[in-house]
């Protein structure tokens, strides 16, 4: 192996458990059904680029998971575009009123919401509620 392809794969591995761990999923239709059929928890996040709860509550995410990895290895983080899916049937099944709602699902159980809140113990109970599921 020459030294250019060592460097190469050698930066890659280093990157890897970062890149993994790096953003949420972007959901497609039948992903969340086919999670739950796995049995993962799932802390959902019904989002708008344009709306500034939304990303207030998605530094607060992403600030939480920076501190405490276990959030991002024992629950499954999917984004839902509320633009895109906004009335879909997985926002009309789950009753979602609006964007900047998030919500925990374990089975056939929510476990817990939280619409239009950007308070960081609010969001961090919530991701608590998912983390506990996860490892129970």
């Amino acid at each position: 192996m020459d030294r250019r392809s060592f460097l190469t794969l050698t930066a890659a591995s280093l990157a890897l458990p970062f890149s993994a761990r790096a953003a949420a999923l972007s959901y497609t239709p039948g992903m969340v059904q086919e999670r739950l059929a796995k049995g993962e928890t799932l802390f959902l996040d019904f989002t708008a680029s344009w709306c500034s709860t939304c990303r207030s509550q998605a530094r607060t995410i992403q600030a939480l998971k920076s501190d405490n990895p276990a959030y991002e290895q024992g629950v499954t983080f999917i984004d839902i575009d509320w633009d895109t899916y906004g009335k879909s049937d997985l926002a009309k099944s789950l009753k979602i009123p609006r964007r900047s709602t998030l919500v925990v699902l374990k089975g056939d159980q929510e476990l817990g919401r939280i619409v239009a809140q950007t308070g960081t113990s609010d969001i961090k109970a919530l991701m608590d509620t998912a983390l506990a599921a996860a490892t129970s």
